[in-house]
């Protein structure tokens, strides 16, 4: 199936590509001036960060080391289940190292709120989270977020590394996913 076939599929783009592409330059920029000399490690979690670590990546000005760690909170629903299972481990060492988590959605917050404590156990110098959407309206926990891209209404949405069912990742707006998909 073509990504153009999908408009029956979608109610809604909240997010252009472009749009995502100018808010990736920004927040970079912003990332570079604020750890200048500082020892930067971009950790994304799989497999949703994928789409925007790599653009996000190369948006920086400077060769960065990137780790990845799957989570899952989810199964195979639309709604997090709030138990979190490790899937895929960080192969780096986070001691005295400067984190920052690369996501593509911050939606209930339970997640990431358990990533930041580990990270934080692991000794990392500090932890901070770029997450590129967040769902305000979703939140079941508060999250410290240093660098937002853009609030979006508490909607499933498909596209720029998010999936229904492991499909539409490689759409490249965001995008609502019409209820008769999924329901």
């Amino acid at each position: 199936m073509r990504a153009t076939d999908i408009s029956d599929q979608i109610t809604t783009t909240l997010v252009t590509e472009e749009q995502i592409q100018e808010k990736l330059r920004e927040i970079a920029a912003q990332v570079a001036a604020d750890y200048e000399g500082k020892d930067l490690l971009l950790v994304g979690v799989l497999k949703g960060a994928v789409m925007v670590m790599a653009d996000f990546a190369r948006a920086l000005p400077y060769v960065v080391p990137m780790d990845w760690m799957a989570v899952s909170s989810y199964g195979s629903g639309t709604k997090s289940s709030g138990v979190v299972q490790i899937r895929k481990d960080l192969d780096t060492d986070l001691h005295d190292r400067h984190v920052l988590i690369v996501e593509d959605i911050i939606d209930s917050g339970l997640t990431l709120s358990w990533l930041l404590e580990n990270f934080e156990s692991r000794g990392a110098a500090s932890v901070e989270v770029f997450a590129l959407l967040r769902k305000p309206d979703a939140a079941k926990v508060h999250v410290d977020c240093r660098y937002i891209g853009f609030d979006i209404p508490n909607e499933f949405v498909i596209g720029y590394g998010l999936d229904y069912d492991e499909r539409y990742r490689n759409v490249r707006d965001v995008a609502v996913l019409a209820p008769h998909v999924y329901s």
